[in-house]
């Protein structure tokens, strides 16, 4: 279980997050492999070497080489895929798929900082496509992610920005800049060696079921370890919350989905440690 350790800020800060075995217990790009088989866009090979990468990131984690090796093949994978079809694809199993797998903690700790006054925002290597519905279930404020070179609707197989590594703390800088967030009054959190400049980048860092080299890095450093352990539908988070209480939520968020996370962290604001 994670202790609230989300004071409320004077600077305007952030809260960054990695998405995979972070936010949610599984690669994002990987949990929708089945879906793009039954869509037609991959083969029935595809799907059993996507289990297995799955397997392979869940065990061991991904490295710089490791991280190399995916982004290679998953250009050649998306190579001419319609990008409408894809996006058609995730809208339809989102909640199939990625809402049972979000992690309670990680809603708990989104919700927190939520109250405390921060924008959220998810930074992942995933793609665009797949992230941003994700970021919008979550009710992010904002959203970074990988994004592929389009032509015609298709996907190029070229990546036009891969969010990896030092990639991710330049993002997160420069969004700082763009929005006036104040790094050192900043949070954020990964599972990842290879995010080890973004958690740099900011006052608060924070590292989620970590690696070998992450857990050694936080240990020498001081940094809080956080253990992920339970992954829960958000819509499970909400029983026993009344159908007026959720209707209310919905109309201020503006979405259903958003309308979940902006109503509990309302509800567990004034529960925060300050």
């Amino acid at each position: 279980m994670v202790e609230s350790t989300v004071p409320t800020g004077t600077g305007h800060g952030a809260a960054f997050f990695d998405l995979d075995k972070t936010i949610i217990a599984r690669s994002s790009t990987l949990a929708f492999s089945r879906s793009f088989y039954r869509g037609g866009l991959i083969t029935r090979r595809a799907v059993v070497r996507s289990s297995y990468a799955q397997f392979v990131y869940l065990l061991g984690g991904a490295d710089h080489d490791q991280m190399e090796r995916m982004r290679a093949y998953l250009s050649s994978l998306v190579t001419g895929w319609d990008v409408a079809q894809v996006k058609e694809l995730v809208a339809e199993t989102l909640h199939e798929l990625i809402d049972p797998i979000i992690y309670d903690e990680a809603a708990t700790l989104l919700e927190e900082h939520r109250a405390a006054g921060r924008d959220i925002v998810v930074v992942s290597a995933s793609g665009a496509e797949v992230v941003e519905p994700i970021g919008e279930m979550l009710g992010a404020s904002r959203v970074v992610a990988t994004r592929m070179i389009v032509e015609d609707g298709r996907y190029t197989g070229e990546i036009e920005a891969y969010m990896a590594g030092e990639a991710k703390a330049e993002a997160v800088r420069r969004l700082a800049e763009e929005e006036g967030y104040d790094l050192t009054a900043s949070y954020a959190y990964s599972d990842s060696v290879t995010d080890l400049p973004m958690l740099e980048a900011v006052g608060h860092p924070s590292v989620v079921n970590p690696d070998r080299a992450l857990r050694k890095e936080a240990l020498s450093r001081g940094w809080p370890v956080l253990v992920f352990t339970k992954p829960v539908s958000l819509r499970d988070r909400l029983s026993g919350r009344t159908a007026p209480a959720l209707a209310t939520a919905a109309t201020v968020a503006g979405a259903a989905t958003a309308g979940y996370v902006w109503y509990a962290a309302r509800r567990r604001g004034r529960g925060a440690t300050g």
